[in-house]
Order: C-alpha cells, then sequence, then structure tokens
C-alpha cells in the first residue's frame, strides 16, 4: 500500500494532538503572573506553549496522541484542555493577586492610597508597594526554580488528566481553603510594616490629643512615609520565604 495517506494521517494526529495539549500550556503563558509582568511577544509566548506542548506529546503518546479517535469531537477536547489551562493559570493569577492587594492594604495604611504608577508592561495603575512586592515575587519565582516545578505539574497533570478525560465537578471547598491560606500568607509579607505603620498611628494620636495646634496629619504623612521606606526593604529581606511558600502552595494546590 502507498504509504504516504498513512504518512499523512501520522502527521495529521500529531499535530492534533500538539495544538489540543498547548491549549494546557498557553494560558499560562499568556495571562498568568510572573509571565504577564514581562514584556514578551506574542509570537514568542505562542511558540513556548508548542514547545512544550511537543514534548509532553513526544514523551507520553500514550496519554495524548494514542487518546485521540476519529470518534472523538475536537471542540469538546479543547475546551477541557482549556479549562485545565486556565486552572493553572488559575492558581497563579491568584497568587500574585494576594501579593498586591497586601501591597495596596500596605499603601492605604501609609496614606499612599490615592498614588498609583503606570506599569509600561501590563498598561495598568499598579499601587506602589504593590508593585514591588509583586515584582519581588516575579524574581523569586525564577530564581528559585518554580519553572520547573510548572513543568512538572503540567507532566503530572497529563498523567492524571490525559487528553479526552471526563470532566469532574470542582472542589469548592479546597479553593476557599486555597485562598484563605493566599491572603493569610500575603498578610505575613508586609506584616513588619503593617506593624510599624500601627505604632505611628498610635502615637500620632497621642500627639494629637497633646499637641491640638500642631498639624498632626501632614506631620503624620511624612514621619509614616519615611518609616515605610525604611521598613520596606526589611520586610522583603524578611519575606522571601513567604513569597516561596506562596508560590508552592500555588502549585500544590493547582490539581
Amino acid at each position: 500500500p502507498d504509504p504516504g495517506p498513512i504518512i499523512v494521517e501520522q502527521l495529521s494526529a500529531q499535530l492534533t494532538a500538539m495544538l489540543l495539549v498547548s491549549l494546557r500550556i498557553a494560558p499560562v503563558f499568556a495571562f498568568a503572573p510572573p509571565f504577564t509582568l514581562l514584556r514578551v511577544p506574542a509570537l514568542i509566548r505562542l511558540l513556548m506553549s508548542l514547545g512544550i506542548a511537543i514534548w509532553l506529546v513526544g514523551t507520553w503518546p500514550d496519554l495524548t496522541l494514542d487518546r485521540i479517535t476519529p470518534e472523538a469531537n475536537l471542540i469538546t477536547l479543547a475546551l477541557r484542555e482549556l479549562m485545565i489551562g486556565g486552572a493553572i493559570s488559575l492558581t497563579l493569577q491568584l497568587a500574585f493577586a494576594a501579593i498586591l492587594w497586601a501591597g495596596q492594604v500596605l499603601d492605604i495604611q501609609a496614606g499612599f492610597g490615592l498614588a498609583m504608577i503606570a506599569d509600561p508592561t501590563t498598561n495598568a495603575q499598579m499601587p506602589l508597594a504593590g508593585t514591588v512586592f509583586i515584582y519581588a515575587g516575579a524574581a523569586i519565582f525564577f530564581a528559585t526554580g518554580a519553572p520547573y516545578d510548572l513543568l512538572a505539574l503540567w507532566a503530572q497533570g497529563l498523567q492524571t488528566l490525559p487528553v479526552g478525560y471526563s470532566g469532574a465537578a470542582p472542589d469548592m471547598a479546597a479553593l476557599t481553603a486555597f485562598l484563605g491560606s493566599l491572603f493569610a500568607m500575603a498578610l505575613g509579607l508586609v506584616a513588619v510594616v503593617m506593624l510599624v505603620l500601627f505604632l505611628l498611628d498610635m502615637a500620632i494620636a497621642f500627639m494629637s490629643r497633646t499637641l491640638p495646634q500642631m498639624n498632626v496629619m501632614l506631620f503624620g504623612f511624612q514621619v509614616k512615609s519615611m518609616a515605610m521606606l525604611l521598613t520596606l526593604p526589611v520586610a522583603m529581606a524578611l519575606s522571601a520565604g513567604v513569597f516561596v511558600r506562596l508560590i508552592r502552595l500555588a502549585f500544590t494546590s493547582a490539581p
């Protein structure tokens, strides 16, 4: 028999498997921090997704290529793969959103609630301390080998949920516990600075009672601004372990 149609059919099946698997990878590069904090062209993100998909399909053909049958609905398979990619992307988004929220809480306490900076990468308004912490988290993400953990998560996810898996209902209790742990850890990032600012607020409040003629509001804003600038590097140095735990929690909670 002519091997031409057989080769074309095999190449078509491999291309289909590669595109399906890339749907569980592309949402992370497209929507999840810290990859969205970097100025990377969309074509490079797409090529990275396809490259990792080729590796997964070539390593585990029994979990990808062999599970695509002629009777399978490709639209249904694509939606399921996109759901997996969205779930992994959501865990990273929530982790970095908790960091950004903690920084914004710190800005409000220090009196910078109305001060925002323009992030040229995301084209969005970002809080001052939140921007510092979220980029610090991105630096720790790449410095601690988290991209390798992400590759391991994709590989393990393919073994647990191969192409063509049957959908399952999400565990809302696990999601609620995950959110609670994230935001509690995020407050730990700025706990030192928040404690210093709280003590300053108490001291300024006592001064306003004993020295009512003094412009306490203007004085307090200046003092708290300087205190925040002095304690922020200390807080970041002491909270490196919290950053790592936040990232690890995102990876372990993705399943």
